[in-house]
């Protein structure tokens, strides 16, 4: 993977799709399974692996306030309070810090969601190459001001933002850099395909001329494919590994053994899709026989006159161009002709 992903992910003129393998929280809280995620991802060549940098204290309040508790029609809601949930669902720094000096030594691209200053902070230490802003952090303006500042790539996800929260927040970067992307994104876990409204994709290229990807956490892959269908040069998704029915996003997240076969759908949706052209492929170009000119279908005499009972539009293309059939017919022949022959101009008089 070439060292300047990040920089070339931000780019309008890419046209690449790199898969982004999400971890979250699903680690089931051990360093073991972490590594064992990394490692997989890596041999089954994900484009970049992305961690989520935070813990309870940064993110929220220890607190059985209303406020604070996770709604009852919420997935989490077994773990009844916000800081519980996070307590959960958080990566220790130290793992991260562990994991990370790994993939750098391989050059193996990672980078980070950060929550709060002191987030940033550690993943500066640790040399992130791009910062992914989350959907709840959109209008945490200090935050995205404090990141932009390094002047690497962000990421910026629209799961709950208004246009006006992306307006300022596209804005805030733009004060000190122009190195930024889109994520489309649905905040429910899992998303329905009924709310992704993926045909957004285009309107945020037109509107912040920038390149914009697609956060997916709907289950399975269609949604995805249909955002590189409609333009998304980035796909983040979560994974799990195998048989995982117990991590805190495994109900929203695929299995890693299918990244490598997603990852293969996916550069082959962008082949399909092409450039914008009506150029014949070479490989194409040796079935214009198919194509219909005019030929005669019946013995014509010299100085008759050609008929639609003796001229044909027929398969193959041989002959004169099917157009010219109108001008034809009333015409008188200049010649014998048979059945089966290719019809030319210099066989009509004043055609």
């Amino acid at each position: 993977m070439k060292k300047n992903i990040f920089q070339k992910l931000v780019s309008m003129n890419n046209s690449e799709v790199a898969i982004v393998v999400e971890m979250s929280g699903n680690h089931k809280n051990s360093l073991h399974t972490m590594k064992r995620f990394v490692k997989k991802t890596i041999e089954l060549k994900g484009d970049i692996i992305k961690f989520q940098v935070y813990t309870p204290d940064t993110i929220t309040i220890n607190s059985n306030k209303k406020d604070f508790i996770v709604n009852s029609n919420n997935s989490w809601k077994k773990y009844n309070t916000l800081y519980n949930l996070y307590k959960k669902a958080y990566t220790p720094w130290a793992w991260i810090e562990e994991v990370t000096k790994d993939l750098n030594k391989i050059k193996f691209p990672w980078f980070a969601s950060a929550f709060d200053l002191s987030s940033v902070e550690f993943l500066e230490k640790i040399n992130c190459a791009a910062y992914k802003i989350a959907s709840p952090e959109i209008t945490d303006i200090r935050l995205i001001s404090f990141i932009a500042k390094t002047k690497k790539p962000i990421f910026l996800s629209t799961g709950l933002a208004s246009f006006d929260d992306v307006d300022l927040a596209v804005k805030t970067i733009k004060k000190i850099h122009n190195k930024f992307a889109i994520l489309k994104c649905t905040s429910s876990y899992p998303a329905l395909e009924k709310d992704l409204n993926l045909k957004t994709i285009q309107m945020l290229k037109k509107k912040y001329r920038c390149a914009v990807g697609f956060s997916d956490h709907t289950v399975g892959d269609l949604a995805s494919k249909v955002a590189v269908a409609v333009g998304a040069t980035i796909i983040e998704k979560h994974f799990k590994l195998d048989n995982d029915k117990f991590s805190i996003d495994s109900a929203f997240s695929m299995n890693l053994s299918l990244l490598k076969k997603f990852k293969n759908d996916i550069c082959n949706i962008k082949k399909c899709l092409g450039r914008e052209t009506l150029d014949i492929p070479e490989l194409v170009k040796k079935n214009f026989t198919g194509r219909r000119s005019l030929y005669i279908s019946a013995e014509i005499k010299k100085g008759e006159k050609f008929t639609h009972n003796n001229v044909k539009s027929v398969r193959p293309f041989y002959g004169l161009h099917p157009k010219f059939l109108s001008k034809v017919i009333g015409k008188r022949s200049k010649k014998n002709l048979f059945a089966g022959d290719r019809l030319k101009k210099e066989y009509i008089n004043t055609l």
